[in-house]
């Protein structure tokens, strides 16, 4: 499993744009994790499914409470990652009223879970091999922290955890 002071595995995510900017067309783009991370602070959180309960109610809208937060504690970017497709990534975000504040990232195949060993096996439920639920901060393509919620729990990987931690280490 990744680790602080892992580097992020080299692959790609997928996002929806709705508008068209400089570098990103419509639709479906390829984002190389590598290329995006690259000199940029970044909270990665993860997380099993798009329109799921805790994910929908509690996750990404605590982020994009405290998208402004974070990024006057040195945050560039919110990364959510969900094993979705980036159709149902740009949906969700659109419902939640995520642009601007959070990237909705999706890992359709579970490539990126698989290769920070951050899954989850929700077969038995009907929704196959997801991501577990975590949140790590990333600074230059390196894992600072990383934390990771036992099944079925929200306590460490919500957004006022992290803006704590940040908050701390900025103190330290």
């Amino acid at each position: 499993m990744l680790k602080p002071g892992d580097r992020l595995p080299a692959g790609q995510l997928y996002e929806y744009v709705d508008v068209a900017t400089e570098g990103c067309a419509l639709g479906p783009n390829v984002v190389d994790i590598a290329a995006a991370a690259a000199g940029k602070t970044i909270v990665v959180f993860g997380l099993p499914g798009a329109f799921t309960p805790t994910c929908s109610e509690k996750h990404v809208p605590g982020y994009i409470a405290r998208a402004a937060e974070l990024r006057a504690a040195g945050v560039d970017e919110l990364w959510c990652v969900s094993v979705n497709d980036a159709f149902v990534m740009g949906a969700w975000g659109r419902q939640l009223g995520a642009a601007g504040a959070v990237r909705m990232l999706g890992d359709g195949s579970a490539d990126f879970a698989r290769a920070t060993g951050l899954t989850l096996d929700l077969t038995s439920r009907g929704m196959g091999v997801r991501s577990a639920r975590y949140a790590m901060l990333v600074v230059d393509g390196v894992v600072r922290t990383l934390d990771v919620e036992a099944a079925g729990k929200f306590e460490a990987s919500d957004a006022d955890s992290m803006l704590r931690r940040l908050r701390e280490a900025a103190a330290a």
